[in-house]
């Protein structure tokens, strides 16, 4: 897929994820609208309830809609808003009109520095064994702290 969105004219490249996070987006907001009202028990309904979402919530309260927009531009933040979005049941035209340029932000970062990123990493370890050892290790080590992290977090709330 990366191969194929590299290969589009930078107008179709930002079309391509504008479309992407409009779906990812519209996406989170509709399945915690639905955990609010009735899948609280499953797992994504367990997650609309948790301190991440709560405290997007509470970011959401202060600011309102513009609150969904700017966390377009963070890292990690804009799952948690949209989700927030939904579980505090924002209506659906001020949630649009908030998340549209949110995600035309997103795109052309991504576009423009994001995939300048990727391909720089690509290049800089295609030739090279190490480069890729590198990156695997350090791919590994995020997985093992992302689980120590989750682990600590579940015995902090149950203890």
């Amino acid at each position: 897929m990366l191969e194929r969105l590299a290969g589009l004219p930078f107008g179709g490249l930002v079309a391509a994820l504008f479309a992407i996070v409009v779906c990812r987006a519209q996406a989170t907001y509709w399945l915690a609208r639905g955990a609010r009202r009735g899948a609280a028990s499953t797992r994504w309904g367990r997650w609309v309830d948790g301190p991440g979402v709560a405290r997007a919530s509470r970011v959401l309260a202060r600011w309102g809609p513009p609150a969904v927009t700017l966390s377009f531009l963070t890292v990690g933040l804009q799952t948690v808003m949209n989700a927030a979005a939904g579980a505090s049941r924002m209506r659906w035209p001020v949630y649009l009109v908030a998340m549209l340029p949110g995600c035309a932000a997103w795109a052309l970062i991504y576009a423009t520095v994001g995939f300048a990123v990727l391909w720089a990493v690509v290049g800089s370890v295609a030739g090279s064994p190490v480069g890729v050892v590198v990156l695997v290790l350090l791919g590994g080590v995020a997985a093992v702290a992302v689980a120590v992290l989750a682990v600590r977090r579940r015995r902090a709330r149950e203890g």
